[in-house]
């Protein structure tokens, strides 16, 4: 795939992620894909494999939100293989706090997949309105 490719990619799965639908993500990932989520937040780390991505990710981070995650893709910027999502979200959280956090994603495409994604967004929101997910809380505990 090329670089009109890869961002048209990438356009449709936000078209999708700003309706509130995240299964065109999902679909999107490769089996192997890695999902790196920057900073030293309890979240933050590298997950390795579709499934881990929505087992030890995805899954905890949603089952905290009170109503349906809806984001608004600002720009999105391609080069060959790589492409750049500048976005923003808001959702409330069951704790009854509000998680709205700014996001530049770094995709890497291959084959027609996200194949790796490097996030960066706001750590000091995600300490505030997030609780640990369970994998971090256990790793932390022995």
């Amino acid at each position: 795939m090329n670089t009109i490719d890869n961002k048209a990619l990438v356009q449709r799965i936000h078209d999708e992620l700003d309706k509130g639908n995240g299964q065109a993500f999902v679909d999107s990932l490769a089996d192997d894909a890695n999902w790196k989520l920057e900073g030293t937040t309890p979240w933050s780390r590298t997950y390795r494999g579709k499934k881990a991505i929505r087992e030890e990710l995805l899954n905890p981070l949603f089952a905290q939100f009170a109503a349906p995650y809806v984001s608004k893709t600002e720009r999105i910027i391609a080069e060959g293989d790589r492409v750049v999502v500048l976005f923003s979200g808001d959702v409330p959280t069951k704790a009854g706090k509000r998680y709205n956090n700014r996001y530049c994603y770094v995709y890497r495409l291959e084959g027609g997949k996200v194949k790796e994604l490097t996030e960066y967004f706001d750590t000091a929101l995600v300490q505030e309105a997030l609780q640990a997910p369970p994998v971090a809380v256990a790793a932390h505990a022995g």
